[in-house]
């Protein structure tokens, strides 16, 4: 059956984008690569039943010893990746891409004086741009049937340009649309590039803008009562939006780098690696390492790259890095003489370090570092359900607080305001040290001098619900009066003793509490005049840190959607508009929804609204 499958991930960690996988042997060895448009439903249908699948399947999945994944924008960059890599790893269980022939691109042929597009298997033309490979050639025309009047970029062979130039006459490409004729004069070879840069700027996935002009222009077309341009610019949008989402850029040839993505928390830090190689990504390297507190992401990137490159591992002439650290030149020195020791040529070229802003690799970094965050999620995921893990950081928090047995259950607490408005409050529950969501309570607070009052407030509110409770019964109870075994409130010694006073002035004294600052994690017991500072690398530290970042979401998320349930709280918010003002609107509009689609003009015919009062509360409707 499927779960006889050791290696199998856990569901919820498989991301639903699309993605390139691998499957591994025992020694390491690719046994096959496959692309998905969602990575989650695609792998668990490898981890059927084995009674259930296709014969050639089960040797695929029960030869394998591990599986892994690399996610990608669109379903198309995952083709181009599965392309390169079947190529590279020659896996025995794939059948597709193993044969020599090339595949069709799309190229752009900006070295030419009127630029052309074309489909194409030969790479090398030029200074031009290759989009692709397609599986299809069909697929590639339909791409151009959907491009072309949008972008009429040249698509004529030399030959047939030549005669429509001496003719003085464009072709019927021409005549429908679908090329803007520099041959007959009607745009200048400066104008025709442009929008050939204009076509390419798009395929590289910069299409927002282009879309962006196309919608204020149909919707200026519709205002002007032509409707029959807004029709043309919206048959362009919709051809453009499906060509954006499949379209994938292939990266120069020439093109030889190591691109870094980093994603960090105050404990751990993910590293990925994509090596390019010939302008295909022909690898991946990731781990994972714990991080200092308060260290800056300039030496991270520093220790990553000199834990990356120590060794035999080859170091290519450009590295690209989500920051760029402040000793550069010295790691770049140090990288270039690594790189010519290894291979054994004084004369090899200097090594670059350096951050992409924009372009084809700015676009490929953020891919890289879309996959660091990812595999950050998942290291967490994966750290808090194992079992050991869970079992080994409950008793480190016992033995650092000097409690008398582990805190099987602990509750967290965090306060969120706005300004020291709208005051509210969170509880969440670990048990067992996993979240227990169906234990979470939220708390409105009327009014609190500062966080330290509401502290006290909240505990005291809960501790109510404690009396006659113990954790030591045999049937204990359930829910909001069931005791924990530990407190842990947001804050330093300030909000610990305003805890610890309300839980003592209910009567509950049997249940620990402590406090955890941010600032530097550290751990506060009442009445102590110094913290208890747990390892870095501590199990019960990574707990904590887990308990209190879910307290301080649960908290945010109920503030801000108690704000905007209270219309009443947002137009306050508004300078000139008072209570006598806010009720007059919702009486005039009678309800919110009416209110929100209200134009500036009807605002202002509300006694005392003026246009101004009525522009600043559509901005901040707007924007709640």
């Amino acid at each position: 059956m499927a779960n006889e499958l050791s290696y199998r991930p856990a569901t919820g960690d498989i991301p639903t984008s699309p993605g390139v996988y691998r499957f591994f042997d025992s020694n390491g060895r690719v046994l096959y690569v496959g692309k998905a448009k969602n990575l989650r439903a695609r792998l668990t249908s490898y981890f059927a039943p084995l009674d259930t699948l296709h014969e050639r399947t089960r040797r695929m999945v029960t030869s394998a010893a591990d599986v892994k994944w690399v996610t990608v924008g669109t379903e198309f960059e995952a083709l181009q990746l599965e392309f390169t890599w079947i190529k590279e790893f020659d896996p025995p269980f794939n059948i597709q891409f193993r044969d020599d022939k090339s595949y069709p691109y799309l190229a752009i042929t900006l070295g030419e004086r009127i630029p052309r597009v074309l489909v194409t298997r030969r790479r090398g033309i030029p200074n031009a741009r290759y989009f692709g490979p397609y599986t299809k050639t069909w697929a590639i025309r339909e791409t151009l049937d959907l491009i072309l009047p949008v972008f009429p970029v040249r698509s004529c062979t030399d030959g047939v340009y030549k005669k429509a130039e001496r003719a003085g006459r464009p072709c019927l490409l021409g005549h429908i649309g679908r090329c803007a004729a520099p041959c007959a004069g009607r745009v200048s070879p400066e104008e025709h590039r442009s929008i050939a840069i204009n076509l390419a700027q798009f395929m590289t996935g910069h299409n927002s803008d282009h879309i962006s002009n196309l919608r204020e222009k149909m919707q200026q077309a519709s205002e002007n009562f032509d409707y029959e341009l807004a029709a043309k610019y919206r048959d362009n949008i919709v051809a453009l939006e499906t060509v954006a989402s499949k379209s994938a850029v292939v990266l120069p040839e020439e093109v030889d780098a190591d691109v870094f993505g980093l994603a960090r928390d105050d404990l751990s830090a993910a590293v990925q690696v994509f090596i390019v190689r010939g302008g295909r990504i022909r690898g991946v390297r990731a781990w994972t390492v714990d991080t200092e507190l308060d260290v800056s992401e300039e030496e991270i990137v520093d220790n990553m790259l000199r834990s990356a490159y120590d060794g035999d591992t080859e170091i290519p002439r450009l590295v690209i890095v989500p920051q760029v650290p402040a000793d550069v030149s010295a790691l770049t020195q140090w990288l270039t003489e690594s790189r010519r020791e290894r291979l054994e040529d004084s004369r090899a070229a200097q090594v670059s370090v350096k951050q992409a802003h924009r372009g084809d690799m700015a676009a490929l970094a953020l891919t890289v570092a879309n996959n660091a965050q990812h595999a950050l999620a998942l290291y967490k995921t994966q750290r808090s359900n194992d079992f050991v893990s869970r079992s080994q950081a409950l008793s480190d928090l016992q033995e650092a607080l000097g409690l008398d047995e582990a805190p099987l259950r602990i509750e967290g607490f965090d306060i969120s305001h706005l300004s020291g408005t709208r005051i509210v409050a969170s509880m969440v529950v670990f048990e067992d040290g996993l979240a227990k969501k169906s234990d979470y309570r939220k708390f409105n607070i009327a009014q609190a001098r500062d966080d330290t009052d509401a502290m006290n407030q909240v505990l005291a509110r809960r501790a109510a619900y404690l009396q006659g409770s113990s954790v030591d019964d045999d049937e204990p109870s359930s829910g909001f009066s069931y005791k924990p075994g530990l407190f842990v409130v947001d804050g330093a010694l300030p909000q610990v003793n305003a805890a610890k006073k309300a839980l003592a002035d209910a009567g509950v004294t049997d249940v620990p509490v402590v406090g955890l600052a941010k600032r530097l994690e550290e751990l506060w017991l009442p009445g102590e005049e110094f913290p208890v500072i747990l390892p870095r690398t501590s199990e019960a530290l990574f707990l904590l840190q887990k308990l209190r970042d879910e307290a301080h979401r649960f908290a945010i998320t109920f503030q801000r959607n108690s704000r905007k349930r209270d219309i009443s709280t947002v137009l306050s918010e508004i300078p000139g508009l008072g209570p006598a003002k806010i009720k007059t609107l919702l009486t005039t509009f009678g309800s919110v929804t009416n209110l929100r689609k209200a134009s500036a003009e009807q605002l202002s015919e509300v006694p005392g609204v003026s246009p101004s009062l009525a522009q600043a509360i559509l901005s901040t409707l707007a924007s709640k």
